[in-house]
């Protein structure tokens, strides 16, 4: 495979970019026709096994979106003339950042087709001041959710398989009357 090949083939790879307001993931609706830029050590092209692996200080970046880790395989397959990129898989310190949240954890798998971003081991989601701690955190790029479970399988596992966390709460005037709760 061609250098020139290999960049049209990041080229199609589509990760979260559009930024919302604070109440919204930048998650939600990426723009999988931007350009994707990325840095690593090394390359290694392999194409008889249909795939790329980037390695040593891998950043992956599209509009305000970053993924970086230590280690990334880029799956395709190769439809004669073009070339479909199916899957990224990240692992070694994973940081995927957003303009409205940041995650990281041991490992990340991207699923292209199905616009679905999963992470997995000792994951943190950070948003401003709120923290939500698990074992597997799923990102759904098409409506911007994200579920955090306790466990994961074949990752590791917050305490007794929870979920823990912080949220914030706004500083309230002490001296406005209580919201009254209709009957």
């Amino acid at each position: 495979m061609t250098r020139l090949a290999f960049l049209s083939l990041i080229g199609l790879v589509a990760l979260p970019v559009t930024a919302h307001a604070q109440a919204t993931s930048a998650l939600k609706g990426h723009d999988g026709n931007a350009p994707i830029d990325f840095e690593a050590d090394r390359i290694e092209v392999q194409d008889r096994a249909d795939r790329v692996v980037l390695s040593g200080n891998v950043h992956v970046k599209q509009q305000e979106l970053t993924l970086d880790s230590a280690r990334m395989t880029v799956a395709y397959a190769n439809n004669g003339s073009t070339t479909d990129v199916q899957r990224l898989d990240a692992s070694g310190n994973v940081v995927l950042k957003s303009p409205s949240e940041t995650a990281t954890g041991a490992f990340a798998i991207y699923d292209v087709n199905k616009r679905i971003i999963t992470m997995l081991g000792n994951v943190v989601l950070t948003r401003g001041a709120n923290v939500v701690r698990g074992g597997r955190l799923v990102f759904n790029l098409v409506d911007g959710r994200a579920t955090v479970d306790g466990s994961a399988v074949g990752g590791t596992a917050q305490p007794g398989g929870r979920v823990s966390g912080r949220f914030t709460v706004p500083k309230r005037d002490a001296n406005a009357p209580a919201a009254t709760q209709p009957n």
